[in-house]
């Protein structure tokens, strides 16, 4: 796996890349050689954040964990991805997720920021949206981090919105096309 870091607000030292390269390693066992994963670094007064993301086969793996001490940081991002591979490993593989697409939406201001300034578009993304059935679309929103997922249903090509509710269920927003 081909680990890509970059530092935000910060220079990374070699010692640290490496500390991250080789903590990395430990996830190859479930990577082909070609999978890449992009690590970022920052600091944020006292909070040392680490982000990485793995696009895997259509799916995205994220973890995000902040501490006092990057390499500790570094350590729990780490066992974050292991342990999202390990709950999903079978359910990849029984439902051939590998050949999905999937997105992520990020920068949703907050309430405060909403009334500091007038709304406008600032990002836009585009992708592919191919089928799939509403297990698939929970499975892909869990692997993401997110509460909602966004997908094209295999039984209707219609789009669909899959949501995590408070309860710890799911809820499923369809068109109403009357």
């Amino acid at each position: 796996m081909k680990v890509t870091v970059t530092g935000k607000n910060f220079n990374v030292t070699n010692a640290l890349r490496d500390t991250i390269e080789s903590k990395m390693e430990k996830l190859d066992k479930y990577f082909s050689k070609e999978a890449e994963a992009k690590v970022t670094l920052s600091v944020e007064k006292e909070r040392q954040i680490v982000e990485a993301t793995i696009p895997i086969s259509g799916s995205v793996l994220r973890a995000e964990e902040s501490t006092i001490d990057m390499y500790n940081t570094v350590d729990k991002v780490v066992d974050k991805l292991s342990a999202q591979l390990r709950k999903h490993k079978t359910k990849l593989e029984r439902n051939r997720v590998n050949h999905y697409e999937t997105i992520r939406f990020e920068n949703i201001p907050s309430e405060e920021e909403k009334e500091s300034f007038e709304p406008r578009i600032v990002k836009t993304k585009r992708f592919p949206v191919k089928p799939m059935n509403h297990e698939e679309a929970i499975l892909q929103m869990e692997l993401v981090g997110h509460s909602f997922f966004v997908f094209a249903n295999d039984e209707t090509n219609e789009v669909n919105v899959i949501y995590k509710r408070r309860d710890g269920n799911y809820g499923l927003i369809e068109p109403n096309m009357e």
